[in-house]
């Protein structure tokens, strides 16, 4: 029986030190835009959603004062966010240029293709992924 109830995820969300220049970052170097904010927000409480090339969406929030734990791939709980891209090494050359923290070399993807890990300027985990 197929369920009716979960059509897909709708948004991942990820708290910032700067919620403004978090999203900036992500509008500058994945292409997202700025789709909507709380217009009333003072700006330590502003809540970004950004939509990317394809439609789906990301939410910037603001953090709270609980202390980041050091995390790895494998930590326990919501680990990163794969962006899918056309071409890795390009993607890549590109993310180079920028000065991005690479957290691993290209290595296989589970399911098939290549993945390689970064970081964003708050040190959260994303990952760049070429299928095929």
């Amino acid at each position: 029986m197929k369920s009716l109830l979960i059509k897909g995820v709708d948004h991942p969300a990820v708290a910032a030190n700067d919620v403004d220049a978090l999203a900036d970052w992500y509008c500058s170097v994945f292409g997202y835009e700025k789709w909507f904010h709380h217009r009333n927000a003072e700006p330590a409480k502003r809540i970004w959603m950004l939509r990317a090339p394809d439609g789906t969406l990301l939410e910037v929030m603001p953090k709270d004062d609980t202390p980041r734990p050091k995390r790895t791939i494998l930590t326990p709980g919501w680990s990163h966010l794969a962006l899918r891209v056309e071409n890795l090494e390009e993607a890549i050359a590109f993310l180079d240029s920028l000065n991005v923290v690479w957290a691993s070399d290209t290595v296989d993807a589970i399911g098939g293709g290549r993945v390689r890990t970064l970081f964003d300027p708050d040190g959260n985990m994303l990952q760049v992924l070429e299928r095929y």
